[in-house]
């Protein structure tokens, strides 16, 4: 088997290909990208005499109807899919972490404007929590609650979503 002459040209799973997408000027009613951020935290499990650690999701509130939901938003200039969701993590909720390069699922849902509906497909990236702020960008216009997977998907309106955090499970993955 031929080895690849320029490191460059290497692929694995473990490199992420990634890069920035740039906007097209879509019309308003064709699918449009978000890229979505699964903040997520291992704490020691305290009750039942359960050893080990559970695994605890971060959702906060969407804007204007206050529906939980991930911290999520639009591609942003020159940033990588996974760096535009860690972004959103800070503003939205106040969190920074270890992003993963390679994203763990999608969803799509439809955005509700004023002028109607439009599709999204949303990329999900999870990222492990290594700070949670008192104080940012969004903080006085949502609210941030850690919860089980089970229950974190319980509060979930979209059932792509719910199905994405019910299943996560940090311990399971590769790398």
């Amino acid at each position: 088997m031929d080895k690849p002459k320029d490191k460059s040209a290497a692929m694995s799973i473990q490199t992420p290909i990634q890069r920035p997408l740039q906007n097209t000027g879509k019309a308003k009613t064709e699918p449009r990208a978000q890229f979505a951020v699964l903040p997520w935290r291992l704490e020691p499990a305290k009750s039942g005499g359960k050893s080990g650690e559970k695994i605890r999701i971060c959702l906060v509130t969407s804007r204007g109807t206050r529906r939980w939901i991930l911290p999520k938003g639009w591609p942003m200039g020159n940033l990588t899919p996974a760096r535009a969701a860690e972004i959103e993590a800070w503003e939205e909720a106040g969190l920074r972490g270890i992003i993963s390069p390679q994203p763990i699922g999608l969803y799509s849902y439809r955005k509700r404007l004023d002028n109607g509906d439009l599709p999204v497909i949303a990329v999900v990236y999870g990222m492990q929590v290594t700070s949670v702020a008192k104080v940012f960008p969004e903080r006085a216009q949502r609210n941030r609650k850690w919860l089980s997977p089970r229950k974190a998907a319980a509060r979930l309106d979209d059932d792509e979503l719910a199905h994405i955090v019910r299943h996560f499970d940090p311990r399971n993955r590769l790398g």
